[in-house]
């Protein structure tokens, strides 16, 4: 019998083979190039043995796969540029399209062996290794609530480039097909067997019989699509049904992406170019789209930020070493206002005890009250049952005396913006807890090291901060303090992992790394206001630099008292020189005057009425000085200011020391304030433009607009070397 190191293989006395997919060595099965080669023979095997009648494949982890290794793709890259070097760019070219669509053609080769392949999933299976799934002749998922199916590649600017557009495209309705690649959603088993992705769900422990059962009843070992007569499901494309889909589908692609994602629109046009021709044909049209869409910047860029730097992240890349695995039980949380009662929401969720503290019990059992809501509402999605809600809600004691955080092991305050208020509740606090407890404050703004002049113990207090809503932001900044330990550091990074966050390293300054960011960002979008660029073609612009919300909607969701009370406090600290006079005006005129604090007062730079949409308040045009003419206006222009302004911001947290890791800023940037993902983050916008070309547009939009587009010296010395942040990063590693 045929030995394989990645999968174990037997056949049974009926004649079916049983393909168990299982890396040694990993916890998770992953496509590599050894997977692909053994899964080449494992094919062939069954395809020539007569005695075999078909096979199930099946994985012997917890999770089916994750999908190809993205290193691999990546190494592609730098083969096709050595080759285009050395033996010319057509020569390279031609070795990067055959390469890439390796997997492509082993997903075919199995699908028309001969012999019925059948898929018994259980976990995660996503990707390439979805593509498999797919490529079989049979699914069938475990109704495991582990167990999800989908097509994720459009997250790191590709799209499935192993045959998942031309398969999914012929199994469900065009339009549907379409909006599952564009979402890159991760699907249920029951959902995924009624879209047709699927044909059978079964307890998990039932899946590989049910595969067998299949085979043995005489399965089909060829795909519907290649049988005569096949129809799509949504007719041909140029039909009358077809073609009321891709003037649609040509809409929401440029709504949805303003053009910045060529992924995107190569899924379009490889389901439209596809759909037309026969299978083989069709495969052969997604790999050169492929080929294309994996050569990209944005591919390379969202890459490297979104998997890459995100799972070296989210797995302690920052962690310090030497400092053993911290055994966190229990957390208290002082402070159960909003982010407080989230904070203690989502440590709960991940299996902690909590104590949460007020000034009263009311307080803490209202800020309590905020986790039976955001489970019951959970239970009402069918995410969740009212078992896992009561086990959580016991999990969290609601408490007025702060005597019992004496057995935490990490208490996080997370009282209002008050030096003041802080330095109360940190004497409090350490008045009860062991010596060992790591003290945390969540601040969005007061450095670190000043509050924790009030501690007894500054090299265990750190800083946690949670962006809001606290259950959905998948980001947290941990900020070293001037004195803050290794212990206190890894205890953060230790919880933030623990809850499914992804946390980024940040040492001490006002606003650290992502509020200098977006208060640079919604400060661009009142100085154009000011200028009298119309409101509609500000926010426009910023949702069209690939933004997720215009600067003046940011602004309201913030709110804008608190925008107008961080200047104040700023200009009290620093003097008039640390604002601009003109922000001030504006935003004293829209609260002080108008009334109008944001979306929590529904009324901010936008009208929010009860029923209906946001939309800007007419008012608007009678605070502007005076009025510019929308055609006279550059509006590629526009959208380089509100990303420049950004990436500038982000270039002086590298320059100060805020920022000592390019991964930090890049992933940060992107899941904390959505800055452009397709460039991969706000210092991968710097580096894939280059330092020179960079500096050249800060020179251009400083003459034009003012000296807060002046380039700092580490850009001029970048410029000068040719260096990036990444290749700057590497070399100080190497030292």
């Amino acid at each position: 019998m045929t030995t394989f190191t990645n999968f174990r293989f037997d056949v049974d006395g009926d004649g079916i083979a049983l393909a168990t997919w299982d890396t040694p060595d990993r916890s998770m099965n992953v496509i590599t190039p050894e997977v692909m080669e053994e899964l080449a023979h494992l094919v062939d095997t069954v395809a020539v043995d007569e005695a075999i009648k078909g096979c199930v494949i099946t994985s012997g982890k917890d999770a089916f796969s994750g999908g190809a290794d993205l290193t691999m793709l990546q190494g592609l890259s730098a083969q096709y540029a050595k080759l285009a070097k050395e033996k010319g760019e057509e020569e390279a070219m031609s070795f990067f399209y055959e390469e890439s669509r390796k997997l492509s053609l082993l997903y075919r080769r199995l699908e028309t062996c001969g012999k019925p392949f059948a898929a018994a999933v259980h976990g995660v299976c996503l990707g390439g290794a979805f593509e498999l799934a797919l490529a079989c002749h049979f699914r069938v998922l475990s109704d495991a609530d582990a167990t999800r199916v989908g097509l994720p590649e459009i997250k790191v600017g590709l799209f499935p480039g192993a045959g998942g557009t031309q398969r999914v495209a012929r199994l469900m309705q065009t339009g549907d097909a379409l909006q599952m690649l564009f979402k890159g959603e991760q699907i249920r088993s029951l959902m995924a067997r009624n879209m047709g992705l699927a044909h059978a769900v079964a307890p998990r422990d039932q899946i590989v019989q049910a595969a067998k059962d299949w085979i043995k009843q005489g399965g089909s070992a060829v795909a519907s699509w290649d049988q005569k007569g096949f129809k799509l499901p949504s007719n041909k494309v140029y039909s009358a049904a077809g073609m009321q889909i891709w003037p649609a589908a040509n809409a929401i692609y440029r709504r949805e992406t303003q053009d910045n994602y060529p992924a995107a629109y190569a899924i379009l046009e490889a389901v439209y170019q596809g759909l037309q021709l026969p299978m083989d044909l069709a495969l052969k049209v997604e790999s050169r789209w492929f080929a294309k869409i994996l050569r990209s910047k944005e591919a390379a860029a969202m890459i490297r930020t979104l998997f890459i730097s995100m799972q070296e992240l989210n797995k302690g890349a920052r962690r310090p070493k030497d400092v053993p695995q911290t055994k966190l039980k229990k957390v208290g949380v002082v402070g159960a206002g909003f982010m407080g009662a989230s904070v203690a929401y989502v440590t709960a969720n991940a299996g902690f005890e909590v104590v949460l503290v007020d000034r009263d019990v009311e307080a803490a059992e209202k800020g309590k009250a905020h986790s039976h809501k955001l489970m019951s509402d959970q239970i009402m999605k069918g995410r969740a049952k009212t078992a896992d809600r009561d086990e959580l809600l016991a999990r969290i004691t609601a408490s007025a005396d702060y005597a019992d955080l004496y057995d935490c092991d990490l208490v996080i305050e997370a009282v209002f913006e008050d030096p003041k208020v802080k330095a109360e509740v940190v004497q409090k606090v350490e008045a009860v807890i062991r010596l060992d407890c790591i003290f945390a404050s969540n601040t969005s703004t007061l450095p670190i090291s000043g509050l924790a002049k009030n501690s007894k113990n500054p090299v265990q207090f750190i800083g946690i901060h949670f962006f809001s809503p606290v259950e959905k932001m998948m980001l947290v900044e941990v900020i070293m303090g001037k004195e803050t330990g290794d212990k206190a550091l890894a205890t953060a990074l230790d919880y933030v992992r623990a809850i499914k966050k992804t946390p980024i390293v940040v040492n001490d300054s006002r606003g650290f790394f992502a509020n200098r960011c977006v208060l640079a960002y919604i400060l661009e979008g009142h100085l154009m206001f000011v200028e009298g660029v119309p409101p509609a073609m500000i926010e426009n612009a910023g949702k069209q630099a690939g933004m997720p919300v215009g600067p003046l909607s940011l602004n309201d969701e913030v709110g804008v008292d608190l925008g107008l009370k961080i200047l104040k406090a700023t200009k009290a600290q620093l003097g008039d020189a640390a604002i601009v006079p003109e922000q001030e005006q504006l935003l004293a005129r829209l609260v002080e005057q108008e009334g109008r604090q944001g979306r929590k007062n529904r009324k901010g730079f936008y009208d929010y009425p009860e029923a209906g949409p946001k939309r800007l308040w007419p008012g608007l045009t009678a605070l502007q000085p005076k009025h510019l003419e929308a055609e006279f206006l550059d509006m590629q222009e526009l959208k380089r200011r509100l990303l420049v302004t950004q990436a500038l911001e982000a270039a002086r947290t590298v320059e100060e020391g805020v920022i000592t890791d390019p991964r930090e800023a890049d992933v940060g940037s992107i899941l904390g304030f959505g800055f452009a993902p397709f460039t991969g983050g706000a210092l991968s916008y710097i580096d894939f433009m280059g330092a020179k070309n960079f500096v050249a547009l800060c020179k251009e939009l400083q003459a034009k607009h003012g000296d807060r587009f002046a380039p700092p010296r580490i850009l001029h010395e970048m410029a000068a070397s040719g260096e990036t942040f990444y290749g700057r990063a590497k070399d100080k590693k190497a030292a």
